[in-house]
């Protein structure tokens, strides 16, 4: 069973090291890197989460695979609901962590244009870690798990700054996605940071609300980024889930 997993913002596929490690005895694991992040190429496409999702789309034909269980964090999962909307024949399952399916206000999408301006000029990255880093992790990781922290300050400060602004203003100008998340008739799984004060537990509640067929996971002690800050809670939700599937969608069983 092939499982797509779609980094955060403004990380790469890194963040996804314990995953790969955990699941990769069972599963397929595949974790791209988005537009501009990871060493990619941004392209010429004006920002929009529409032309990542067909990004993956891309690199599953490349790769011979007509359906996976996508999952996605942050703005992965953003990404993960616009494949839903462009492909949903090619997603057997669906798992959706520390995201929101509604759209920016018009306050949040003025303050991503502002910091893809700011990062793309002399402040560069340090914005970055002055005022997104904060909101990556929760007090716990803070406080208790100073490697962690170094760890996503780094991958912070390693990210592209043009792929940072090309990032903002795509998630700036992406839809409501509820409607999509209504018509997704395959089994989900979200999960939430009890810390996440990005995406909080009320919006992985509507989330839940809106999937016909899906189970919630709050993973306490954890803030934005679960996977990286609860590895292991975050895995084990995963595997459960997915031993899961077989059982209730038609896809093809583990190898």
């Amino acid at each position: 069973m092939p499982i797509v997993l779609l980094h955060a913002f403004p990380l790469s596929s890194a963040m996804w090291l314990a995953q790969r490690e955990a699941l990769s005895a069972s599963y397929r694991v595949i974790t791209p890197d988005l537009r501009g992040f990871g060493g990619t190429q941004i392209g010429h496409d004006e920002p929009s989460l529409d032309h990542a999702a067909d990004d993956v789309a891309t690199l599953l034909d490349a790769l011979g695979l007509d359906r996976v269980v996508l999952g996605g964090l942050s703005m992965g999962g953003y990404v993960a609901m616009a494949f839903l909307r462009r492909h949903p024949h090619r997603v057997s399952a669906l798992v959706l962590a520390d995201t929101k399916a509604t759209a920016d206000p018009p306050a949040a999408q003025d303050n991503r244009e502002r910091i893809a301006v700011e990062v793309t000029g002399a402040a560069g990255t340090q914005i970055l870690v002055d005022e997104v880093l904060p909101g990556l992790v929760g007090p716990t990781t803070v406080e208790e798990r100073p490697l962690v922290l170094g760890r996503v300050r780094g991958l912070v400060q390693a990210a592209p700054t043009m792929a940072v602004a090309w990032a903002e203003r795509a998630m700036a100008a992406r839809p409501d996605s509820l409607d999509v998340l209504a018509a997704t008739n395959v089994p989900a799984l979200v999960i939430v940071g009890e810390e996440d004060k990005l995406s909080t537990v009320d919006d992985a509640d509507a989330m839940v609300e809106a999937l016909p067929d899906a189970r919630l996971v709050v993973i306490p002690r954890a803030g934005h980024l679960t996977a990286v800050e609860e590895p292991d809670a975050f895995t084990a939700a995963v595997e459960s889930f997915l031993a899961a599937v077989p059982r209730r969608a038609d896809v093809p069983e583990p190898y």
